[in-house]
């Protein structure tokens, strides 16, 4: 995957994405920071990693991003780790 807009077409395509994510929790904004090589999407978030604070920031900015209702993400695993496996639905 190179970009934000191949991967909105392969979930309007699909119906449903299964992404691994990197999470960076603290950073100084909120960003899609890009691809690492093995297809882990890499996301720097400015929220703590405290009281699923950082997680709920992270679906909140996937789902900006692919113009997805935000409860159509999910954090399936890695919830305490920086390593995450998200769902995404339309």
């Amino acid at each position: 995957m190179s970009n934000l807009a191949e991967l909105v077409q392969r979930l309007r395509a699909q119906g449903r994405l299964f992404l691994k994510v990197k999470a960076t929790p603290k950073s100084g904004r909120s960003e899609v920071a890009g691809w690492l090589a093995d297809g882990t999407l890499k996301v720097r978030l400015q929220a703590a990693p405290e009281r699923g604070k950082a997680n709920a920031e992270l679906c909140r900015l996937l789902a900006r991003e692919l113009g997805v209702a935000r409860g159509n993400v999910r954090i399936v695993s890695g919830e305490a780790s920086p390593l995450k496996q998200v769902r995404i639905e339309l």
